[in-house]
C-alpha cells in the first residue's frame, strides 16, 4: 500500500500490494472508551476530513479512510474484531472465517441468515459473487489486485456488465459461496476482510457512479452525498445487532465534512467548542502539530496513537551501489534520530531495524547494524576503508514537501561524514510513486514507505523484494532497491506454498534477515498515525489494520 500524504493504498500490480507514503509505526495504541458505563444512543457524530474519499464503492476502495468509512455501510465475508489486545479474524457476512480445501486452493464460506439491505431484502451468496465480479470491470478500477491474481480464469475475465459470470466463483445455494484459486493462498480469508469482498445487489448497481449510491447492508446507509462537500449517513433500520459480530449502531447520524486543511482541523478539535466536542478526524494530525499535541496532557483522553502495520525506509539501489561494504557503511552512517525529527519526532514512530514491523505475522526482532539509532560513524568509516575509500556521488529521491526535504538533508549530512556526496532530487508529491516505480527513473537512494494490506508478511516482503517482478512491472516496480537475490527469491517461493502459519512466519523472518544482510534498505521507523476526537466522543477503537480510529463502536456522550 503506498501513500503520499497519508494512507491511500495505490494498487501495485504485484502479488501483494501496498505502499504508503507519509507514515505509520507499531507501538502502543490507545483504545479508549473515554469514560465508563454503557455507550450512549443517539446524536450525530461529525467527521472532519481534509479531502473527500477517493472511492466508497466497495470494489474500488483502496485508501484507509475510505475503507474505514465503508465499514459503517457494507459488510465483507470476514472482518477484524479489534476489541482485544490483538486483531482477531472473524466471520462477518460469513458464519466463520471460511474453510480451505485442496491445499488451500479452494475456499468455502457460508453466509449468515437474516443479514438485510436497507430495503429489507436478504443478502445472498449470488450478491457476494456479483460484487466480487465487479472487481474485474474496467469501469470499476482502483481496488486491490488479489481477485484478478488468484481466481481461476481471472486474467481474461472482464466483469459482469456484458452478462458473463466468473465460473471459479460458485454459489451452490443461497447461503454458500466457493472460490477456486490458481495457487494455494493460506491467508485468503484475510484478503476477504478487505472492503471489496462485499455484496452488491445487481438491481441497485449503478456502475461507475456507485460511489455515491452504495447500497447498505451495514448499520448505516447513505442519506445524502455531495462530492467534495459532505456525506451524511443515517441508520439502516433493517440492520440487526444479532447478525453482526463487529459493529454497533449507537449514533443516529454520521456527518462527514470535507475540505479544511489538516492544521485547521487539528486546532478545531483541540479547542473542543460546539460541534467539535462531537467530532473526530480520519486523516492524521499534521506533522507540524504532532509533537505539541502528542505531549499535551489535557488531550490525553481523546488522542489516539495508532500503530500501523507499516515501515518508513530508505532503499539503496543494489544495481547502482554494487559494493556490499559501501551499502553496509550507509546502514551504519544514517542518523535515525535526525531522520525521525523530520517526520515529527517520537510520536511518529519507534526506530526500525527490520522491514517487518511488530504486529505483522513473520516479524522477528533483530538488528544487524548500529545498536545506537544515531548511527556508528567509526564502523561506517572502517567499512568505507575496506571498500577502498571511494568518494561516490549519489542521488536521493524524495517528495517535494518540507518534511521530506528535511529528511533528505539529514541523510545528506550523515553520508557526507563518510565521503559520500548526495544530490537531492525532489519529486512532485502527487506523482512521486508513479515516478520512482517506473524503472526508467533509477536513483541511488529512494525514500519509501509501505503498509500491509493485512497483518502478514505476505503483503510486504514479496512485493518489495521479489526481483523477478521488476521486469514484469516496469512502470509499477515496488522493488526500490532493485534487489534480485536468488536466496531471497527462494525464500519468497518457499513461504508462498506453506499452509502452516508458524512455519511460514519463520520463513518470512529468515527472508527479512536475508534482505538486511544484503543491505538493500535502511529501515527507519515503524510508523504510528495520530488522530484526535472531541471530548464527547466515546467508543473509539484503534484499528491497527487500517491505522485509523475505528468508528464501529463509536457513540456520542450526552
Amino acid at each position: 500500500m503506498t501513500r503520499s500524504t497519508r494512507r491511500s493504498r495505490t494498487v501495485a500490480l504485484t502479488a501483494s500490494a501496498v505502499v504508503i507514503a507519509l507514515g505509520a509505526t507499531a507501538c502502543g495504541g490507545s483504545s479508549s472508551d473515554s469514560g465508563s458505563g454503557a455507550p450512549g444512543k443517539g446524536g450525530t457524530l461529525t467527521v472532519l476530513d481534509k479531502a473527500d474519499f477517493d472511492h466508497l464503492d466497495p470494489q474500488r476502495v483502496y485508501t484507509t479512510e475510505g475503507s474505514s468509512m465503508d465499514q459503517e455501510i457494507v459488510r465483507d465475508l470476514t472482518g477484524w474484531d479489534e476489541t482485544g489486545s490483538q486483531p482477531k479474524l472473524v466471520g462477518d457476512l460469513a458464519t466463520d472465517t471460511g474453510t480451505p480445501s485442496k491445499g488451500a486452493t479452494v475456499w468455502t464460506f457460508h453466509l449468515r441468515h437474516g443479514v438485510k439491505y436497507q430495503d429489507g431484502t436478504e443478502v445472498t451468496a449470488p450478491d457476494v459473487k456479483y460484487g466480487v465480479e465487479r472487481f474485474f470491470s474496467s469501469d470499476i478500477n482502483g481496488g486491490p489486485p488479489y481477485a484478478a491474481q488468484w481466481l481461476v480464469g481471472g486474467a481474461g475475465y472482464k466483469g459482469p456488465y456484458q452478462g458473463k459470470e466468473l465460473s471459479s466463483i460458485r454459489t451452490p445455494d443461497k447461503y454458500t459461496i466457493v472460490f477456486h484459486l490458481n495457487q494455494p493462498v493460506a491467508d485468503f480469508n484475510e484478503t476477504t476482510a478487505m472492503t471489496g469482498w462485499a455484496a452488491v445487489p445487481k438491481a441497485h448497481d449503478t456502475g461507475s457512479t456507485y460511489d455515491t449510491k452504495v447500497w447498505s447492508d451495514g448499520p448505516y446507509m447513505i442519506k445524502s452525498y455531495t462530492k467534495n462537500k459532505e456525506l451524511v449517513l443515517t441508520r439502516n433500520k433493517y440492520w440487526s445487532q444479532s447478525t453482526d459480530p463487529i459493529r454497533q449502531q449507537n449514533v443516529d447520524e454520521m456527518d462527514v465534512k470535507f475540505g479544511q486543511d489538516e492544521a485547521a482541523i487539528d486546532q478545531q478539535i483541540k479547542a473542543d467548542a460546539g460541534t467539535a466536542q462531537t467530532s473526530i478526524q480520519q486523516w492524521p494530525i499534521a506533522g507540524s502539530d504532532l509533537a505539541q499535541l502528542a505531549n499535551d496532557p489535557s488531550l490525553k483522553s481523546r488522542y489516539y496513537k495508532i500503530p500501523a502495520p507499516g515501515i518508513n525506509y530508505l532503499a539503496i539501489n543494489t544495481t547502482r551501489v554494487k559494493d556490499l561494504k559501501v551499502r553496509q557503511a550507509i546502514e551504519y552512517a544514517i542518523d535515525k534520530t535526525t531522520v525521525r525529527g523530520a517526520f515529527g519526532g517520537s510520536a511518529y514512530g519507534d526506530y526500525a531495524t527490520t522491514m517487518l514491523s511488530p504486529g505483522i505475522g513473520g516479524y522477528q526482532k533483530f538488528n544487524l547494524y548500529s545498536a545506537n539509532p544515531a548511527g556508528n560513524l567509526a564502523k561506517a568509516e572502517e567499512l568505507m576503508k575496506q571498500a577502498g575509500n571511494p568518494k561516490p556521488t549519489m542521488s536521493i529521491a524524495v517528495e517535494n514537501t518540507p518534511t521530506q526535504e528535511h529528511f533528505a538533508d539529514a541523510v545528506k549530512t550523515a553520508l557526507e561524514h563518510i565521503g559520500i556526496h548526495v544530490n537531492i532530487s525532489p519529486i512532485d508529491a502527487a506523482n512521486y510513486f508513479s515516478t520512482i516505480n517506473n524503472i526508467k527513473n533509477q536513483y541511488d537512494l529512494t525514500w519509501g514507505d509501505w503498509i500491509a494490506d493485512w497483518p502478514n508478511a505476505s503483503t510486504v516482503l514479496p512485493t518489495l523484494f521479489d526481483g523477478r517482478l521488476i521486469k514484469k512491472n516496469p512502470q509499477a516496480n515496488q522493488d526500490l532497491s532493485y534487489l534480485n537475490d536468488p536466496k531471497a527469491n527462494a525464500l519468497i517461493d518457499k513461504a508462498a506454498t506453506m499452509t502452516d502459519v508458524k512455519q511460514r512466519n519463520a520463513t518470512y523472518g529468515q527472508l527479512d534477515e536475508q534482505i538486511m544482510k544484503d543491505a538493500a534498505v535502511v529501515p527507519l521507523m515503524y510508523m504510528n498515525f495520530s488522530d484526535m476526537s472531541g471530548s464527547k466522543v466515546g467508543g473509539v477503537i484503534s484499528d491497527t489494520i487500517l491505522a485509523e480510529p475505528s468508528l464501529v463502536h463509536v457513540y456520542v456522550k450526552h
